[in-house]
């Protein structure tokens, strides 16, 4: 069998947990704070783990991540 290529994009982008969900930065923090609630700010600190629906589009672009 031929190896197989992970996604450049998603290896620098996606971490996964030791469970085998996938750990990404929050999204929507890029510019526009002012206007934002400081409630979203305070949520959206850090990392957060990603949905099962975003899950099935990710996994397959990193096969060696399992």
């Amino acid at each position: 069998m031929p190896k197989l290529k992970t996604k450049s994009s998603c290896k620098k982008r996606f971490k996964i947990t030791a469970k085998g969900r996938i750990k990404a930065g929050q999204a929507g923090k890029r510019h526009g704070m002012i206007k934002r609630s400081t409630k979203f700010i305070r949520d959206a600190r850090g990392t957060t783990i990603l949905s099962k629906a975003d899950e099935q589009i990710i996994k397959p672009m990193m096969p060696y991540s399992r």
